[in-house]
């Protein structure tokens, strides 16, 4: 374990920079919005997803809606099924360590895993396992950290809650430049936007949702008949 960790942690140093700086933000930015500092943490040990706690924000401070909050979370880290299923047979020797590797797949700790070349003398196993429990050890240190300074140091936070719009802004800018086809972005888009005109903008969300996933359900028996 000891030799794991060490080939492990200076991996995982640059994700720590980013991680830090995010957490710090969310607990910044759940501290301004009223929650509960215990509740800030919590989410950020049970949910640990990111752009999903940012979002989530929003939906405790609203009313009662357990469906439209499934139904974001669903859309917002779908992409999570895919590393999944991508790490599926690395994950397969992992013993009881595979429960937690595969609950903290973010994006950073998927990128990280799925191209680490650990020499042989390391066991890969406690590899996978330590650069998972590291990386959300980074985002809950960050977390509080966000939650102290929001609580104890008086500063402005008009326009901290831009962090949001940003961040969705930065995945979906990531995930383009990082695909050749568009399609699913510009769909996204395009429904988002005429979801919003009809729907206007507070009851736009959970119908564009729905007409996006039925449009990528059509596309996808579509190409499956093709076959």
């Amino acid at each position: 374990m000891k030799e794991a960790l060490k080939f492990a942690f200076p991996k995982t140093i640059p994700i720590m920079m980013g991680y830090l700086f995010l957490s710090l933000s969310f607990g910044l930015l759940a501290t301004s919005s009223g929650i509960h500092p215990w509740l800030t943490i919590l989410m950020s040990l049970i949910v640990y997803g990111g752009s999903i706690q940012f979002a989530g924000i929003n939906v405790l401070l609203g009313a009662y809606d357990p469906f439209a909050a499934f139904m974001l979370a669903v859309m917002v880290n779908a992409r999570h099924m895919f590393y999944g299923i991508t790490m599926l047979e690395s994950y397969q020797s992992l013993g009881w360590k595979k429960y937690y590797s595969i609950f903290a797949l973010s994006d950073e700790t998927f990128s990280l895993t799925a191209s680490v070349k650990v020499p042989g003398h390391i066991d890969k196993s406690w590899v996978y396992f330590l650069i998972s429990l590291l990386d959300q050890f980074y985002w809950i240190i960050g977390t509080v950290l966000g939650i102290f300074l929001g609580n104890f140091i008086s500063f402005s936070l008009r326009g901290i809650e831009f962090i949001l719009t940003a961040l969705f802004v930065s995945i979906f800018v990531d995930q383009w430049q990082g695909s050749a086809n568009h399609r699913p972005q510009i769909i996204a888009l395009a429904t988002g936007l005429i979801s919003l005109f009809i729907f206007g903008p507070n009851s736009f969300l959970i119908p564009a949702m729905l007409i996006i996933i039925a449009i990528f359900f059509f596309i996808f028996i579509r190409e499956e008949e093709e076959r």
